[in-house]
């Protein structure tokens, strides 16, 4: 189990100090989190809901902090180029999102062109219906996402590796929450930058 946690908290180091160097992510990262919380909650009371939260508030604030505030070229803090982190990014680097962001805004646009998914589903007979579709389909698609990936890695690198990357992932609001919680703060107080990587 040592190994386990001594894995969990590399991951966790190298995601905190290659790819959120900017405050307002780190800003965005903890609304993300936040929500992400509320959405956990939300399982147990309607999964449909939770998955909603999760992918219009906390996946749309936690991505948009990524592809719009973080610096992208060379890192001069950790001495590498922004390809490098990209090419040894554990889970979903920037293109990989990107493949995944375009499924997650195709599902909305499928269940209106097919209601009944070409018959896999109960076809939605008002808004409501489809919004609730909309969200059952998100919920599939964060549950296979995270599965793909995990094992993906388990084939790319070891069976650990994956599933060190999947608790990561699962506890990344709570790790987010403790981490960020002072940056909306730092911001406002025209901090940009975390100093540990000003020169970003």
């Amino acid at each position: 189990m040592t190994a386990f946690f001594d894995a969990l908290k590399t991951q966790r180091w190298d995601d905190h100090r290659y790819y959120h160097h900017n405050r307002i992510n780190q800003t965005l990262h903890f609304i993300s989190a936040v929500s992400f919380v509320v959405a956990y909650g939300w399982l147990f009371i309607d999964p449909v809901v939770s998955a909603l939260i999760g992918w219009l508030v906390s996946m749309t604030t936690r991505q948009s902090g990524h592809f719009f505030f973080e610096p992208l070229g060379y890192d001069h803090v950790n001495q590498v180029t922004n390809e490098y982190k990209e090419e040894i990014k554990v889970g979903y680097n920037l293109r990989r999102k990107v493949v995944l962001i375009a499924i997650w805004a195709a599902v909305p646009l499928a269940l209106l062109a097919s209601p009944d998914l070409m018959g896999l589903i109960e076809p939605h007979t008002d808004w409501t219906g489809y919004v609730r579709d909309v969200g059952a389909a998100w919920l599939a698609l964060g549950v296979a996402g995270l599965l793909f990936r995990t094992v993906h890695l388990f084939f790319l690198r070891d069976v650990q590796t994956g599933l060190v990357w999947m608790t990561k992932i699962l506890t990344d609001p709570f790790h987010d929450i403790k981490l960020y919680h002072r940056a909306p703060l730092q911001l406002l107080r025209g901090e940009l930058y975390d100093p540990a990587h000003s020169r970003a």
